[in-house]
């Protein structure tokens, strides 16, 4: 089926590929559509619902029908579009949605029943009888939705994301495009031109009109040449932009890898990017509508234009017995390019009466509908209807269609615009504005004559220029085709068959009509109810026309139908593409302090922490439990001195003339008051008044603050900082950003940590110079660093941080200095313990239902000012004295055991639900108090210290009496923490 003189495929480089098995030969710029079709294959997949033979209808990413599986099992890739797959030696293709084979599918019964398989059966059947829906309906349902198989393997693919930034997005590389590109590119704007195709040049490519003095294609590739050449202009072939967001940021898809077949080497099968772009050129172009008739989804039965892109740009006839069928003069086209390359024409057939088209060949019938089609498996005859009435049948092995063009508008919808009806061209258009910063050009936006194209484009590119403060260099239009766009409106053809509209999906003019009856009038109503536009196209071939039919259904107009919502992706999107780098351990992602390798190395368990590994403990010789290892690393703090890494709890660092006004608002307590070169503890509420966080927070200049954040909630409290600053107080003049992983932090307790850090400090410090909550700058062997007088174990304490590539070798240096004072380091089990002796509180605390009362804490949300929470902390519910309140626990009996997460009760009482006082939230044995200690939220807990009370934790088959106390164990004074 290949035309000698056509096409721009490379027919010196042959490839070979398989489809179901079967070995076929194509060439190099061939894609599985082409390559079929020039093999005489037409069959190339079966409908979803009906299972109903079908073959290609475009040649773009809008192609409904075909959809294969590339690759073999875990490489396997389904529901790629064969218009879009390039060929490659060895590619092995196959067809979806047919078992046992595409040829003969046993599923196409369905297309029997289908009187019984209407719109909206399923609603109306799946109902009764009830227990049968989860028994037989649900299995089978399950078992044959879907369109292409995953392999069920691990995905062995790599996947890549990026970042782009431009000063003008070209989306679309057509005539518009390259025009717009070029105009903006020689008056020196960052431009990206992205285009889905691996060939740029969009319709030139696919058409036989001259542009200049030279063929279309050629004058795009002259184009493209030197718009590679400029430095400022990035050129981004098979990538299609999925998305637009607010903020000018736009989700594009690259095919990086596809089209080769290697999928070793490091090079990544897809990428996804995030354009961040001040101004964009929407020139994303237009798609031909079908025309419904009866049985006009033969195999054979494609778009006019496509025909025409064969033919033009891979060099193949589809058929060798062809038949034109349109209501516009692009019908004709198709005629003259076909007629041309010596294709034989049967006939055209002009739903318009009066058309008399000059210098064509063949049969023509003015005022005339294709009316039915004959064969199964490929495309027999067409019926056409005359317009005396009378029906004729004609042999042909193709038929191409036209019923218009619609303008491309789905992504001038992704940010809540709708398109407009015009009137003229029988289709929906953008609306003004409808993306901020994107200006919408050529086909997209109505123009349908090339030249039309070429100088919107120059016009948009010379707009965005204006609209950066630029000047715009004058851009030479070429001469090209500028026929006007002349059609009538043709939906669909009147007759008794069914009429398919959605091709993929299987819904017909008539369940549109069924829909309209059953009173689903509304447009959203319809998509659902008949599963209209839903297919993985997304509507592309079918929305208009079937909003036309549920127009004349329902007696309005199509404006006032309106349409359905367009939303990303543009295209369908891999998932592992979105999620690159979530693969494997990227999934949930290891994320490693300083110290780590230090740690390992040490014989510690890492375990998880929030989003980080911190160890849990650091064994020696000879200790035969983590009990033995734990007990030994409290006691380095409580006697002599300890050091744990602490870089993973979040940092914030926070500036601005009103920084201080934030901080106020977001905590509980004033810091507004704070002295530059202290440091404050700080409580943090959600909305509705629950505790969010806590933490410490240092002033190190007059607008400058780094808050400290617990390592579980760093992300949710920089979340909450920006919903403030953009939402609540958006006229605030501050700045902040997250700089956890910027420095390594390391926390030195005891009693000679004094002592240590003098030891490594360039400058020693005395407790004059530094008392408990002070801050300020140090410097060690000339590395500038931060020093924070802090404790979260009730000693004499800090907190030291230097930038992150210090980290590894400052751990080193404190424990090797630590061990000498007879400490070292210590792990996030006599973390626990420590803070526990000192009743300080973490996330088990904390948990989401905790409120400031629940915790001892109501006096520190502050009378002087408004912070975020403080109204409805003060709700009844949330300050009732019933409501269960810290308080420490600790078994009667010396030996006795707590578990965290254990249910109090009062003695005598059944250990029910209904019975319960509280429950345990932390535990951990007390080397300090010889015996397990614990704390817990107790029913009126601070009036009844003393009272001993019942622990139950049925899971874990235990039951202690334990005593209520306050929850701190260890110096109540805190005499240790200020000495």
């Amino acid at each position: 089926m290949r035309v000698a003189g056509k096409g721009v495929v490379d027919r010196g480089r042959k490839l070979r590929f398989t489809f179901d098995g079967v070995g076929f030969d194509g060439f190099v710029g061939d894609t599985v559509a082409s390559a079929l079709l020039a093999n005489g294959v037409t069959l190339m997949g079966r409908s979803f619902k009906y299972h109903r033979p079908r073959g290609v209808l475009s040649a773009g990413s809008e192609e409904p029908n075909a959809l294969i599986t590339v690759g073999k099992g875990a490489n396997a890739e389904p529901n790629l579009r064969a218009t879009q797959v390039e060929i490659y030696e060895g590619l092995v293709a196959k067809s979806q949605n047919a078992w046992p084979a595409l040829g003969f599918d046993v599923m196409a019964v369905n297309d029997l029943a289908a009187p019984f398989l209407g719109a909206g059966f399923y609603y109306k059947t799946f109902m009764w009888p009830k227990k049968f829906w989860e028994a037989i309906y649900e299995p089978v349902i399950r078992k044959a939705a879907g369109l292409g198989a995953l392999s069920g393997q691990s995905n062995p693919d790599a996947y890549e994301k990026a970042f782009a930034f431009c000063d003008l997005l070209v989306i679309g590389a057509g005539p518009t495009g390259l025009m717009a590109a070029l105009s903006a590119g020689r008056s020196g704007l960052d431009v990206i031109l992205a285009d889905e195709d691996s060939l740029m040049g969009g319709r030139l490519n696919a058409e036989s009109d001259a542009v200049g003095h030279q063929t279309g294609a050629a004058w795009a590739a002259q184009a493209v040449a030197e718009l590679a050449a400029m430095e400022n202009v990035r050129l981004m072939s098979r990538t299609t932009v999925t998305g637009v967001y607010d903020g000018g940021m736009y989700g594009a898809l690259e095919r990086v890898n596809q089209h080769t077949g290697q999928r070793t080497g490091g090079a990544p099968l897809e990428c996804f990017w995030r354009i961040a772009a001040k101004q964009s050129v929407l020139a994303a172009g237009a798609i031909e509508r079908p025309v419904a008739f009866q049985n006009n989804d033969r195999p054979g039965i494609m778009t006019a234009g496509a025909v025409r892109a064969y033919l033009n740009r891979w060099g193949v006839a589809p058929g060798k017995r062809v038949a034109v069928f349109g209501n516009n003069d692009d019908a004709h086209r198709t005629v003259r390019d076909l007629e041309k390359a010596g294709v034989h024409v049967v006939a055209l057939i002009d739903s318009r009466a009066g058309v008399e088209p000059e210098g064509l060949r063949c049969r023509l019938f003015s005022g005339a509908q294709v009316c039915n089609s004959g064969g199964r498996k490929a495309l027999e005859s067409v019926t056409v209807r005359l317009a005396n009435g009378k029906e004729e049948a004609l042999q042909v092995d193709c038929l191409a269609m036209s019923g218009g063009w619609n303008p491309t508008v789905n992504l001038t919808c992704h940010t809540g615009g709708r398109p407009s009806w015009r009137e003229d061209i029988q289709a929906f258009v953008p609306s003004e504005g409808a993306v901020e910063h994107m200006t919408v050009a050529g086909a997209c936006n109505g123009v349908f004559s090339t030249l039309g194209c070429l100088e919107s484009g120059a016009a948009a590119g010379a707009a965005a220029v204006k609209a950066l403060g630029r000047k715009p260099v004058d851009v030479e239009v070429p001469a090209a085709e500028d026929a006007a766009y002349r059609m009538e409106p043709l939906w669909a053809v009147a007759g008794k068959g069914r009429a398919w509209l959605d091709f993929q999906n299987d819904v017909s003019v008539k369940d549109i009509k069924q829909a309209a009856v059953e009173n689903f009038k509304s447009v959203e109503h319809m998509k659902r109810y008949t599963t209209q536009g839903m297919a993985t196209d997304q509507g592309k071939n079918s929305n208009v026309a079937a909003l036309a039919v549920l127009a004349d259904a329902t007696g309005r107009g199509i404006p006032e139908t309106g349409t359905t919502t367009f939303r990303p992706p543009y295209t369908p999107v891999s998932i592992a593409a979105m999620g690159a780098g979530a693969q494997g351990h990227g999934f949930a992602p290891e994320r490693w302090t300083t110290s780590h390798q230090a740690s390992v190395e040490r014989g510690a368990p890492m375990i998880e922490a929030g989003l980080w590994y911190r160890p849990s403990y650091f064994p020696k010789a000879g200790e035969a439990t983590w009990r033995e290892a734990c007990d030994r690393e409290v006691g380095y703090v409580r006697g002599a001195v300890g050091v744990c890494d602490v870089s993973t709890l979040g940092k914030i660092d926070i500036q601005g003339r009103d920084a201080a006004k934030l901080l106020d608002f977001v905590y509980t307590n004033m810091f507004s008051t704070l002295k530059v070169g202290r440091v404050r503890y700080g409580l943090m509420l959600r909305e509705d008044g629950h505790v969010m966080d806590d933490g410490t927070c240092a002033r190190l200049g007059e607008q400058h603050f780094v808050m400290t954040t617990t390592t579980a909630a760093a992300g949710n409290v920089m979340r909450h900082l920006e919903f403030v600053t953009q939402c609540l107080h958006p006229e605030w003049e501050v700045a902040f950003t997250s700089v956890t992983e910027h420095w390594a932090q390391f926390a030195i307790a005891g009693p000679k940590a004094r002592e240590l850090l003098n030891g490594v400090l360039d400058a020693p410090i005395d407790g004059e110079s530094w008392p408990f909550m002070a801050c300020g700058q140090v410097s060690l062997g000339g590395v500038r660093g931060r020093l924070f007088r802090i404790s979260f174990s009730g000693e004499h304490a800090y907190e030291l941080a230097v930038p992150a590539r210090f980290g590894a070798s400052l751990f080193d240096v404190l424990v090797k200095a630590s061990e000498a004072l007879g400490g070292g380091p210590y792990g996030m089990e006599a973390l626990n313990v420590l803070r526990i002796e000192k009743g300080f509180i973490t996330h088990a605390e904390i948990e989401g239902r905790t409120t400031a009362f629940d915790i001892g804490m109501g006096r520190m949300i502050s009378a002087k000012k408004d912070c975020v929470g403080k109204v409805m902390a003060a709700r009844d519910g949330l300050v009732d004295e019933n409501r269960p309140q810290l308080v420490g626990v600790k078994p009667v009996a010396a030996d006795g055991t707590l578990s965290g997460g254990a249910f109090l009760f009062d003695q005598g009482a059944e250990a029910v639900r209904v019975n319960h006082q509280g429950h345990v939230s932390s535990v951990g044995y007390s080397p300090e108090c010889g015996r397990m200690i614990g704390l817990a939220f107790l029913r009126r807990g601070p009036e009844r210290l003393g009272e001993v009370v019942r622990m139950v934790d049925h899971m874990r088959g235990i039951e202690t009496e334990v005593e209520i106390c306050k929850p701190v164990f260890v110096d109540e004074a805190g005499e240790r923490v200020r000495g």
